[in-house]
């Protein structure tokens, strides 16, 4: 059914807006470039598979977390945050959120 990711940045409540995204597709050892995005004034991205279909397989998204913060005059500890996930069920719809500080982060299944 799809694929889509959103940012919070809990330390200020709001979304992570103008994040830029790349997902990529392990291909035996090789992650292979599929997509890639940015977040919106919601801080969502629902379009980072493009034309591509949604097969079962291991995915991770790169998150330029750095370049947010940057924009922002803070440091971040993580220049980036990588989530790696397994599609088990192309038929489902995956929803990969991402709650991001300058210091910290965690990740769940959405939906």
């Amino acid at each position: 059914m799809g694929l889509s990711t959103h940012i919070l940045d809990t330390a200020i409540g709001r979304p992570a807006a103008n994040v830029s995204l790349i997902l990529s597709k392990l291909s035996g050892e090789v992650w292979e470039k599929i997509g890639r995005g940015a977040t919106d004034a919601d801080g969502r991205c629902k379009t980072l598979l493009g034309d591509s279909p949604l097969d079962a397989a291991t995915y991770k998204i790169k998150f330029a977390t750095s370049e947010y913060f940057c924009a922002q005059s803070l440091t971040g500890l993580y220049p980036y945050v990588e989530i790696v996930f397994t599609i088990t069920d192309p038929e489902q719809h995956y929803h990969i959120p991402l709650l991001l500080t300058a210091n910290g982060y965690t990740t769940y299944r959405g939906s």
